[in-house]
């Protein structure tokens, strides 16, 4: 059978078994497994089993359950709610600032996390009521916690960013390093679009009056709630940004000071270790199958030969190299749309990377246009999953339909921010060359 034949079979299938409804690691794995065995025949699994071994012996793959685990603490820790209540007395005075000030407290829990979803679980709890109850326009709302939401996965530390690491070979510390100037870029976009819009039409964001803005003493009081945020941040980021620690080091430093968060909020007890951890091996089983399946994709793929094929067909895309990583950035914002992110991420990047390497681009800076993407497709209809997580909290008078319409000003606003990216790419190079 030719390789156009077995290419056109091999994604075809894999659309097919997805859009069935079954888990994508198994449908990735076990189509990947039965196409090996035809064409390569029983000896083939060896070499997904080498490639298997190879990858759990990785000392940085410590790091993901250790993130999960940082991220279940601290979602039951009142810190959301102490950061909001700073952040509504420090912003509410200006048109707006609930909105911005929700999207601060959300870079923040990026920057402790590392997995989209709690930012919105949090902020969609505690920001949503809180602006609706002021007079704020739903759709700005539910754009704004949906938007800040999906930066968990930019704003290292990201699992996300972990996972293109071991794909790709390049090091988690050097994207963990190039995610943060991107991550303020968009924080900043996104506050720019609501002062604007807020000032134009003043009914969408106003003001808190003058008697919910509290005192100098009340602000400078409520900055209290900061410490705890800075101090994870800076035990994770600081230690990695000044070589104090490794990625996966400075993960278990995260864990220590979601602890000392939920000792200090007298919320640690052995019912919240005992759920945080539970989810925490769900969770990390689940990334476990899908980088076995991502191995047994990527040898049977390299095996029927079609890289060669698809790299010839990206040569005849018009605008040259560029025109080339247009294409793949629109291939992957469609596919956002319906698929789950890691498994865009299974599927395009062996496909993609030799491609990017050969055309001389940096592949770091690549991996954060393809990480802002996956973001992206965390906000982005029909599938989106931050728009289901916020459909399980809304108010009942909330739709599906309004969340769905809620996005669209806050995408664009991503997208040029990727195209800046794209053109200044030093924003996303500057720090891992200083620092590594």
């Amino acid at each position: 059978m030719s390789i156009e034949a077995l290419t056109l079979l091999f994604f075809g299938s894999l659309l097919f078994f997805v859009f069935l409804g079954l888990p994508l690691a198994f449908v990735l794995g076990g189509v990947s497994v039965v196409f090996l065995y035809f064409t390569w025949g029983f000896d083939s699994f060896y070499m997904v089993a080498s490639q298997i071994w190879s990858t759990m012996g990785s000392f940085t793959l410590v790091a993901i359950p250790l993130f999960v685990f940082m991220a279940m603490i601290l979602e039951r820790t009142g810190v959301a709610k102490d950061l909001y209540r700073t952040m509504h007395l420090w912003f509410g005075g200006v048109r707006g600032g609930l909105a911005i000030g929700t999207l601060v407290i959300c870079a923040i829990f990026a920057a402790m996390v590392g997995i989209s979803g709690a930012a919105v679980v949090a902020m969609g709890t505690i920001a949503l009521p809180a602006m609706l109850a002021r007079g704020y326009d739903r759709s700005m709302c539910l754009g704004v916690i949906n938007t800040g939401g999906g930066w968990g996965i930019l704003i290292p530390p990201s699992i996300m960013m972990i996972l293109y690491a071991l794909i790709s070979g390049v090091s988690v510390g050097k994207m963990f390093a190039a995610g943060v100037l991107p991550g303020i870029l968009l924080m900043v976009l996104t506050a720019i679009y609501i002062l604007i819009r807020s000032n134009l039409q003043p009914h969408l964001a106003p003001a808190l009056p003058p008697e919910e803005r509290g005192t100098m003493r009340e602000k400078l009081v409520a900055l209290r709630s900061i410490a705890l945020p800075v101090l994870i941040v800076f035990m994770v980021l600081g230690s990695i940004m000044g070589g104090i620690t490794t990625p996966t080091e400075a993960a278990a430093m995260g864990v220590l000071g979601s602890l000392i968060a939920a000792a200090v909020y007298r919320k640690l007890d052995l019912p919240l270790l005992k759920e945080a951890s539970v989810r925490t091996f769900k969770l990390t089983g689940m990334i476990m199958w899908i980088l076995f399946a991502a191995h047994a994709f990527s040898a049977a793929y390299q095996s029927m030969g079609a890289q060669a094929l698809i790299e010839g067909f990206m040569t005849h895309i018009p605008g040259g190299p560029w025109g080339i990583i247009i294409a793949m950035m629109l291939i992957t914002f469609i596919l956002g749309m319906v698929l789950d992110p890691v498994g865009i991420m299974l599927i395009t990047l062996p496909v993609f990377l030799p491609i990017v390497e050969s055309l001389g681009f940096d592949p770091i800076w690549f991996g954060i246009l393809f990480v802002i993407n996956m973001e992206i497709g965390y906000m982005t209809p029909p599938f989106g999953f931050n728009l289901f997580y916020l459909k399980g909290i809304v108010p009942p008078g909330i739709t599906m339909k309004d969340i769905y319409k809620s996005v669209i000003p806050f995408v664009i606003v991503e997208i040029i921010g990727l195209a800046i990216l794209m053109i200044f790419p030093e924003i996303v190079t500057y720090l891992p060359d200083l620092l590594f």
